[in-house]
């Protein structure tokens, strides 16, 4: 379901002269739907840069980037983003969202746009917020009023809210209590059940035990830093 295939990546720097970084070299990992793999390796070996690439915020300079059989590296934006709406979810550490819309709406946002009943959707965005022990009253706020705790818990409701095929996940359980932090291993757990492919960062190392089937060591991938 995700497979990159001796993927590179560099970064140009406009204000130095046009100086190229290369960043990433070879890098080729692969994800069965109901799989789990950890990206592991030192600060500043890639892992984020990793999940950009697949994402496809990050262009690739070469190689392949699969996710549901579309190549991310040469993909048309329009395909990038029916990808993104349909097929592949993005947990990032922080919530970003448009001002004033109500918690409810931000977490029911991805079954909405498409084509969801709106009550199912809404349905599902209480449930999620729910067990993520978001209280009811502040449903109709919206979360860009809430602490940090909160607001990274209502970005994993709405990272969930869509059964998507295929998932990033970056630091998902980071400054969690430990029932909070159950609840999101539970629903990892879940996603992998029904086949979802998640590739993820897991600073917790008892997280990434209990969660992923391997890990990668995107450190093999950096030039300067592969052992």
């Amino acid at each position: 379901m995700i497979e990159l295939r001796n993927v590179s990546k560099s970064f140009t720097l406009h204000n130095q002269g046009g100086a190229v970084i290369p960043v990433m070299r070879g890098a080729t990992l692969k994800v069965a739907p109901g799989e789990c793999v950890a990206l592991t390796g030192a600060s500043g070996a890639g892992k984020s840069t990793l999940m950009r690439v697949i994402y496809g915020n990050y262009l690739a300079a070469s190689g392949q980037v699969l996710v549901g059989g579309l190549d991310v590296a040469r993909a048309e934006p329009r395909e990038i983003l029916a990808l993104r709406r349909k097929t592949l979810g993005y947990v990032s550490q922080f919530l970003r969202v448009v001002p004033r819309v109500p918690t409810l709406e931000v977490v029911a946002e991805p079954l909405l746009v498409i084509g969801c009943d709106r009550q199912a959707a809404l349905d599902k965005a209480a449930t999620l917020l729910a067990r993520l022990n978001i209280p009811e009253r502040l449903w109709t706020l919206s979360p860009t009023t809430f602490s940090g705790g909160e607001q990274q818990r209502v970005n994993i409701a709405r990272g969930f809210a869509h059964d998507y095929p295929a998932m990033l996940l970056d630091e998902p359980t980071a400054s969690l209590d430990a029932q909070n932090r159950e609840t999101v291993l539970a629903l990892i757990e879940e996603a992998k059940s029904r086949g979802a492919a998640i590739v993820g960062i897991f600073h917790d190392v008892d997280a990434r035990e209990r969660i992923c089937d391997h890990e990668v060591d995107v450190s093999d991938f950096t030039p300067g830093m592969a052992a």
